[in-house]
């Protein structure tokens, strides 16, 4: 009985240890529209805002992202499930493009913002796509004002992910 007890004690100070090490958590995903906004009269904008997100730039063309989970933890260890990420416009709609992506933390909303990079990862053909990776650099103790941005090998984003807490 003593020894179910202690085995019992270790495993749930374990999974509190464990539990307590995520710096954030991201459930949801928001695919990307590039441009943000126009201006002009004209049926056509004269003048285009792209959807800069922290520096980052949009690619061109629209994004979709059926669900995104991920968990950073704060040795820098990242995991990220996402589903269905794909074209949502032009001629190769609905394909993944044969893109490759990373998952990128920035923790502060800054002028020039730290990025925190995963390695890249191949779109299966359906747009899913795993990372189990460990950012680089370091990730910081604490991570302010998370945002989490799926990128190309080119920088530009194609989904963010929604923090959860």
């Amino acid at each position: 009985m003593k020894v179910a007890a202690i085995a019992a004690a270790l495993s749930l100070a374990a999974f509190s240890a464990n539990a307590d090490d995520r710096l954030v958590r991201f459930d949801g995903g928001i695919g990307v529209i590039p441009v943000s906004s126009g201006q002009g009269t004209a049926a056509t904008a004269t003048v285009v805002n792209r959807n800069i997100v922290r520096g980052v730039q949009p690619p061109g063309q629209l994004w979709v992202i059926s669900s995104l989970k991920a968990d950073v933890r704060t040795d820098g260890s990242i995991r990220v499930d996402g589903r269905g990420l794909l074209l949502a416009g032009g001629n190769t709609i609905g394909t993944n493009a044969n893109q490759s992506v990373r998952a990128t933390l920035i923790c502060d909303n800054v002028t020039t913002p730290q990025l925190f990079d995963s390695g890249l990862v191949p779109l299966e053909a359906d747009g899913d796509f795993r990372i189990d990776d460990v950012l680089t650099p370091a990730v910081p103790a604490v991570c302010a004002s998370p945002v989490l941005l799926i990128r190309n090998p080119g920088g530009a984003w194609f989904a963010a992910g929604i923090v959860r807490q």
